[in-house]
Order: C-alpha cells, then structure tokens, then sequence
C-alpha cells in the first residue's frame, strides 16, 4: 500500500470513531433528556394531584354545610351546630388590620433598601440579614414575641399612662393580633416588593435624572408605579398566609368563643382557622363537628381565593391600563 493510500484509510477510521463517539454522546443525551423530562413532568402531576385530592375532599366533605344559616349564624350547642359568621367577620377584620400595618411599612422598608441604602455597608447587611432570618421564625414564636411586647409591654404602658391602670389595652385584642401578623408577614412584603424595584431599568432612573428629576420624583413618579404590581404580588402573598395562620394570633387577640361581634381594636375575635383547630381538637364531640370543619375550611379557602383574586384582578388592570 502506498503512502497516500495509508493516510487516506487513517483518516478514514478517524472519522469512523469520531462519528461512533458522537452517536454515543447524542444517546447519552437522549436519555438524560428524557429522564429529566419524565422527572419533572412526574413531579409537577404528583404536586397537581395533591391539590386536586385535597381540594376535592373538601369539597365534598364541606359543600352540603354551605347554607345561609351556616354563613349569617352563630356557634351553638358547644359548636356542634350553628354557623361561623363571627369567626368569617373577625377573620376579614383579622386580615384588614394586618394589612394596613404591613404593606405600607414593607413597602417603605424595600423603597430604603433598594433606592437609598449603601448596600456595601454594614447597616444594609445586618437589616437584610434581620429580614430573612425574621421570615424563618416559627409563628409560635412570633405570637410569644406579640404577647411580650405588643399586649403586656406596650399595651400595660397604655393603660398605665392614660387610663389610670385600668385595664383596656394591655388584653389580647384584635389590633394586636393585627400588629403580630403583620410582623410575620412584613419579609414577604419586603422582598417581593424589592426585587419588584430593582428589576426596573436603569436607564429609566438615568433618563429622569437627565430630565431634571430629583431622586425623590425619580423613586416615587417613576420606579415605584413600575413596581406596583410587585406590592400587588407581595399583598397577595401576605394575605394568604396572614389568613391561615393561627398560632401568632392563639395567645394576642383570638378567642374560642364570642357571643358578639368586635366592635373596637381592643376586643377580642373569632377566627376561621383557629375555629377549626378548636372543633378538631377541643370539641367535646369531635366527630359531630366533623361537617362544620369541612364547611369552615372550604369557606376559609374560598374567602382567601376572593382575596387573592382581588388582588390579581387589580395587578391586571394596572398592567393593562399602565402598560407594566
């Protein structure tokens, strides 16, 4: 064989393998393709039908007890029967309260963090720290902290000072139950609206800037009402977990039972989630109560759903009507 026909037949087998390791190599990539596919896809249907499960069972479990007695009623009988309209109202008044301490602070908070604050310095650093840590505290905690400082502490200085001792605020009552939740919704708040700010453009702030703007009109005429709807995603977020929680609110303002309405930010509530923690665990017939804890849960769900949906319809209509 000559010369040209060796080297001709070399790169012959060279390009042999080099075809066979680039099959093996798009096999390998097949698989591992389809094994994530199957993974993922197996994970988000698992996930899917979790909810569709719980979903449904309360569903059935609690729609037959949907009645207009069951939502303008009372607890009666030990809460074997009756309704759950003071626990629907104090959960609503619950909500409102949090919400109007929360979101305005959580909104001020993310505009310094984000707008203002020297994010190489210490102060940034610790806050930031402080935020996050403050959302990994367990709600039972949160409700001893509220109980510390909001009813004993700073409710007892209220009563001492103006009242004369008498006691008035220094009880659990609905404002601070309000003031707890709104503490263990605030990191919710904090973030989603921060990284609703930072995610502007720069070159927005750069052209108000170049426009005359001052560093106030800047952040309040032009970066915040791009982010409004991270405050409406954050506000959305807040309200569904403030109304599901109930062991911030068992030792600040909650009560088993109430034959009345709050009428005042000193009185105490009834709340649905604490409703159904009681009927499910305190009832002195647990299981007759078993309808009414599925037609409290299924209304909870569909009072935070409304909530929600509020929100979400608000986010689109600002999106819509400010082009964001």
């Amino acid at each position: 064989m000559t010369q040209g026909g060796i080297s001709q037949t070399l790169v012959r087998r060279t390009n042999l393998e080099e075809n066979r390791s680039l099959k093996r190599l798009k096999s390998r990539y097949k698989v591992e393709d389809t094994l994530t596919r199957f993974l993922l896809g197996f994970s988000v249907v698992l996930i899917v039908l979790i909810f569709v499960i719980i979903l449904t069972t309360i569903f059935i479990g609690g729609y037959q007890k949907i009645t207009w007695d069951f939502l303008t009623g009372a607890p009666e009988k030990g809460m074997t029967e009756g309704g759950i309209f003071p626990g629907i109202i104090g959960t609503v008044l619950l909500v409102l309260v949090m919400s109007i301490f929360c979101i305005p602070v959580g909104v001020i908070t993310a505009i310094y963090l984000s707008e203002y604050a020297n994010k190489e310095s210490y102060f940034y650093k610790i806050v930031y720290f402080s935020i996050s840590t403050l959302a990994g505290i367990p709600g039972i905690i949160l409700g001893l902290f509220g109980l510390s400082f909001f009813v004993i502490t700073l409710g007892g200085t209220i009563d001492n000072l103006f009242y004369g001792g008498k006691l008035t605020w220094g009880k659990p009552a609905l404002i601070w139950a309000g003031l707890t939740m709104a503490v263990l919704t605030m990191p919710v708040v904090i973030v989603s609206v921060k990284e609703a700010l930072e995610s502007v453009p720069e070159t927005l702030k750069e052209a108000a800037f170049s426009l005359g703007a001052t560093k106030y009109e800047t952040v309040f005429k032009v970066v915040l009402p791009r982010a409004m709807t991270g405050v409406l995603t954050g506000s959305i977020l807040a309200v569904s977990r403030g109304s599901g929680e109930v062991a911030p609110i068992l030792f600040t303002g909650v009560a088993y039972y109430l034959p009345y309405l709050p009428s005042s930010l000193t009185d105490q509530f009834m709340e649905l989630g604490y409703h159904i923690y009681i009927m499910a665990t305190q009832s002195v017939d647990v299981d007759a109560t078993m309808p009414i804890q599925f037609g409290t849960t299924l209304v909870l769900l569909v009072l935070t759903f409304m909530l929600n949906l509020f929100a979400i319809f608000l986010r689109g209509r600002l999106r819509k009507t400010k082009n964001i």
